[in-house]
């Protein structure tokens, strides 16, 4: 560590260690960062650090917006769960139920759940990771068409392996099929609209002038890297396993690079296409646990089942889990649970994660709700924990104990 970076912003009294904290773990990071905080509804840490300038970029603040990947799962899972507790959607359904072509090849007894906590056996669009362009990427209706005809690569609920890109479009088109409109739009309407967030699944032409890009420190594996990584763990290349795992890869290459561009970011990317700022993650949060400014989105009823654990007990399809349990991760219903490469705020935090370290996140028995945005790539999840999170998680559930 080599001191600490400069942060603007502000936070509320008794709340300056997190401050602190936050300048001490963006000393090393290149990138840009914005840190926010929620205490019972109310927002007393919103922070920024602008990291190194880069010409023809807008300064950076707690106002700007960027890529949050991952998080934006828990923005899917968001408006899945409000249609949910409006009795729309049965969460335990099988999909066919919303979405009837779905049923084909094998695929009948798949539930919405099984979408939502990684389990359906469609972590990828195509076994062809030459056909896992841009430009097919941002075809939702043909992408749908294939996943409703793919043959799963294992039964449906029996195994879990995380669905990166295909999350999206499997939950987001069931949440189609039922409110009518995209999931982007029913977010922006019945979720942004509301909380008056900056957050959105499809960023506006007129919000492109507050968009920091991305900025990565490390670069990505090639093809041949991941086919010999993969082969180092029984998988031929052949394997359909194989075959979807670098699909995935070469699938989320295409929309790290397609966010890069106007259409990237104007499209509709569930899976992990997201743009917002860590206030309005922290927000976002928030409602879901206790009412903002006379607002709540979920009743403590639904949050409880959300953050209840639907995948402990599976492994991923062999050869990828180990026999040990070092393979898997915790799930919810959409959201990820507290695990030792992602602790969180303590056991019973939910929320989302999304590579590179983006982060947000909520625990009811503390009030806390926390956003985390950030420009450069640093975390991988099996690293463990992202460094940059560790002081400031400390300081925030130290600083929320003092105050209750």
């Amino acid at each position: 560590m080599t001191g600490a970076a400069a942060v603007g912003g502000r936070v509320a009294p008794g709340w300056e260690a997190v401050r602190d904290a936050f300048a001490r773990g963006q000393a090393d990071d290149p990138g840009a960062a914005q840190l926010a905080v929620h205490h019972h509804g109310r927002l007393v840490v919103d922070l920024a650090s602008a990291g190194g300038r880069t010409a023809g970029v807008p300064p950076y603040g707690t106002d700007s917006v960027g890529v949050l990947m991952s998080v934006t799962k828990g923005l899917v899972a968001v408006c899945a769960h409000l249609l949910s507790q409006r009795g729309a959607l049965d969460l335990d359904a099988p999909v066919a139920r919303y979405w009837p072509e779905f049923a084909a090849a094998g695929k009948g007894a798949t539930t919405v759940a099984d979408l939502l906590t990684h389990r359906a056996g469609l972590p990828a669009f195509t076994s062809d990771a030459a056909g896992a362009g841009l430009p097919g990427l941002l075809d939702w209706d043909r992408r749908v068409r294939e996943l409703a005809a793919m043959r799963p690569l294992w039964t449906p609920g029996s195994a879990f392996l995380y669905h990166a890109l295909t999350y999206g479009h499997l939950a987001g088109e069931v949440i189609r099929r039922v409110a009518g409109v995209s999931v982007g739009a029913f977010f922006a309407t019945e979720v942004a609209g509301p909380l008056g967030l900056d957050l959105w699944i499809g960023l506006p032409q007129e919000e492109e002038h507050r968009f920091a890009p991305q900025l990565s420190v490390r670069p990505e594996p090639t093809a041949e890297q991941i086919t010999g990584f993969l082969a180092g763990l029984g998988l031929s290349p052949g394997d359909p396993l194989s075959l979807a795992l670098r699909s995935t890869a070469a699938e989320l290459a295409a929309v790290t690079e397609g966010l890069a561009i106007r259409q990237g970011r104007a499209a509709e990317l569930p899976g992990a296409g997201g743009i917002g700022n860590a206030r309005s993650l922290s927000r976002l949060y928030a409602a879901l646990v206790g009412p903002v400014d006379g607002l709540r989105l979920l009743s403590p009823r639904t949050v409880d089942r959300a953050r209840t654990s639907r995948n402990e007990h599976l492994a991923p399809p062999p050869p990828l889990d180990g026999g040990d349990g070092s393979g898997r991760s915790r799930f919810g219903l959409g959201f990820e649970l507290p695990r030792p490469g992602l602790p969180m705020l303590g056991e019973g935090s939910f929320g989302h994660a999304g590579a590179g370290g983006r982060l947000g996140m909520a625990r009811p028995e503390s009030g806390l709700a926390v956003g985390y945005t950030c420009t450069a790539t640093f975390w991988e999840p099996a690293a463990g924990p992202d460094p940059r999170w560790t002081d400031w998680t400390e300081a925030v559930v130290t600083a929320a104990s003092a105050s209750d």
